[in-house]
């Protein structure tokens, strides 16, 4: 992740400390935290209204009073890693797709590893739902975000989405 950000906010959740950046209109990263560390643990908070309006969202979220997340965000990406991140901001809560799918849906059928790598890169967990992107075959293969599947679990079951384990 690039250290590059004027704002940066911090929040406690049900799956760990978040850490949210934002160049003041929209945000930038969401990072959850891994290991009981966050990638930039050394720089001090320094909030604005976009980052307070994030940490509320989020707080509604978990406490499951949101289902959809109205903010600006500003993710840094390829134009490909960029077309996959916009499909994964149109699934609802509770809506869940296999790679195979997501790739056909933005015309790359055939190209699941490359859309795996794109998932896995979204620098805007949670409000971008990345979580939601399942193997064909329903299972959980990874998660790049806070504890890996854990995390992912919690948030697929927080959402709805029961799975045969």
């Amino acid at each position: 992740m690039s250290t590059s950000f004027a704002y940066l906010t911090r929040m406690s959740s049900p799956i760990g400390r978040l850490e949210i950046t934002s160049d003041g209109q929209s945000i930038t990263s969401l990072s959850i935290e891994r290991g009981g560390h966050l990638p930039l643990e050394e720089h001090p908070e320094r909030s604005t209204a976009v980052l307070e309006l994030a940490v509320q969202q989020l707080t509604e979220y978990f406490a499951g009073d949101r289902k959809n997340f109205e903010l600006p965000v500003e993710p840094a990406g390829s134009e490909f890693q960029r077309a996959v991140w916009q499909r994964l901001s149109d699934l609802q809560y509770g809506q869940f797709l296999s790679y195979g799918e997501l790739g056909a849906e933005i015309g790359r059928p055939g190209s699941g590893r490359a859309i795996g790598g794109a998932v896995g890169a979204n620098p805007i967990p949670i409000i971008i739902g990345c979580h939601r992107i399942l193997a064909s075959n329903g299972k959980i293969t990874g998660y790049s975000g806070g504890e890996g599947v854990p995390t992912k679990l919690w948030l697929l079951s927080h959402e709805g989405i029961m799975l045969a384990a």
